[in-house]
């Protein structure tokens, strides 16, 4: 039996995937769906290397810590820590048993990486096993009454600087740990019943609940949302609460005079924007879906197929120098490109690929992007600008920035979503008036 032949195939699944990750800058919700055809893994299998994997992600930081701790020599080989991390979410956070934690371990470094590191992580994955995760966070972690924030970046695996910037974001240091959980805990699956096409009914008849939030969500409570008919059709479809929200901010805003024109800046993948159309078609009016990448774009256009009646087509243009006129638009939805820090839940590699210098790259967009959606306004029309982060610099701050420099454009309200309040991602939304 070769090396190979001997790995149990759940867990090599999981190592391709972190390879994808770390060498392709690959999403694992992206990636896994694909590695797991592509190991014909299903059912118990899958559901084993889904968790594995997650997990190992969202924990890293923490986990890196500890393999750090129980190392004598501090350079590590990439591939080898990968392995090392799986070894280590499955002794601290899985029913595995230490003894098959270690040895599965031990035969994917030697079937992937090579036979010289196996003693490594035989001995690394042994002193893992001597605490549980608490008691290694107590050795590892900076004293939390001198360092808080520190602390919370190793007992929540979070680095430093999104601690720092969630922190300011909150504004209440005794909610830090709680939305920092939340962050580590894995998303509900939430449906989207678009208006005129499918119902809540529906929905929930294939297996959820109603939502809380918005009168068009179901909660998925068990099974596979492609199955569903109303999704397979584009109908309806997997939307976070906070997302409906967004759409339901711009559509639901009171309007003086006409209303026909709306526009979806930053449309891409397609979400809102179907949301949107939907509504629009109800009462008569159209929305033009711009994208600047055209990937995302033709995600839009098979995303939107059902609305067609609330559509005026799908562009791919750039939003901050759009070819369509000035005050054109009657509603105009600014969905910015922004750091994701507010959807950690679903794409926890984000915050080990984002830096604090992103955002001197982001902010100037997300404030052009603004500027230009409230030119395309028409005067009495509404524009929301939303992100999927939290951080001042990308909301507030921009929108301050914004109408610091117009006299033509209020405020009239904003609002923060979090996950630990409200149990969705992280959202952020202005609705700002056009005088």
């Amino acid at each position: 039996m070769t090396e190979r032949n001997r790995v149990d195939p759940s867990r090599l699944a999981a190592y391709d995937v972190l390879k994808a990750v770390r060498l392709d800058d690959a999403y694992a919700n992206l990636a896994l769906p694909l590695v797991l055809a592509e190991h014909r893994l299903s059912g118990r299998d899958a559901a084993f290397t889904t968790e594995l994997v997650s997990g190992t992600i969202r924990w890293q930081g923490t986990y890196d810590a500890i393999i750090d701790a129980c190392l004598t020599k501090p350079r590590l080989e990439a591939k080898v820590r990968d392995a090392l991390r799986l070894g280590v979410h499955q002794l601290l956070a899985m029913r595995v048993p230490d003894h098959a934690a270690i040895s599965t371990s031990v035969d994917l470094v030697r079937a992937r990486v090579g036979v010289g590191p196996a003693g490594l992580v035989n001995a690394v994955l042994r002193k893992v096993s001597g605490h549980d995760l608490d008691g290694w966070v107590r050795q590892v972690a900076p004293d939390q009454g001198r360092d808080p924030v520190g602390f919370a970046s190793i007992a929540h695996s979070h680095p430093r600087w999104v601690v720092e910037a969630l922190d300011e974001a909150l504004g209440s240091p005794e909610e830090l740990p709680a939305l920092l959980a939340a962050d580590n805990a894995a998303p509900r699956v939430m449906l989207v019943a678009l208006p005129g096409l499918a119902t809540i009914e529906e929905l929930v008849a294939a297996g959820g609940t109603r939502g809380t939030l918005s009168p068009y969500a179901v909660e998925l409570t068990g099974g596979d949302p492609s199955a569903i008919s109303a999704i397979a059709h584009g109908r309806a479809g997997v939307q976070d609460e906070g997302s409906q929200l967004v759409a339901l901010e711009l559509a639901q805003a009171e309007l003086p005079g006409r209303d026909e024109r709306w526009l979806d800046v930053c449309a891409g993948p397609g979400g809102k924007a179907a949301l949107l159309a939907s509504l629009a078609a109800q009462r008569g009016a159209r929305l033009l879906a711009n994208e600047r990448q055209q990937h995302r774009a033709r995600l839009v256009t098979r995303g939107t197929r059902a609305t067609s009646s609330g559509m005026l087509g799908v562009v791919t243009g750039d939003g901050t120098r759009p070819p369509w006129r000035e005050q054109t638009f009657d509603r105009v939805l600014v969905d910015a490109p922004c750091s994701g820090l507010g959807a950690l839940r679903r794409r926890p590699e984000s915050r080990w690929r984002r830096t604090p210098a992103d955002l001197d790259a982001l902010v100037p967009l997300q404030t052009a992007l603004l500027g230009a959606a409230i030119t395309a306004t028409r005067p009495g029309g509404v524009v929301v600008y939303a992100t999927c982060s939290p951080v001042l610099a990308e909301t507030t701050e921009v929108v301050e920035a914004v109408l610091g420099r117009r006299s033509d454009a209020t405020l009239e309200r904003s609002r923060q979503l979090w996950p630990h309040r409200d149990g969705t991602d992280a959202m952020f939304i202005a609705t700002i008036r056009r005088g």
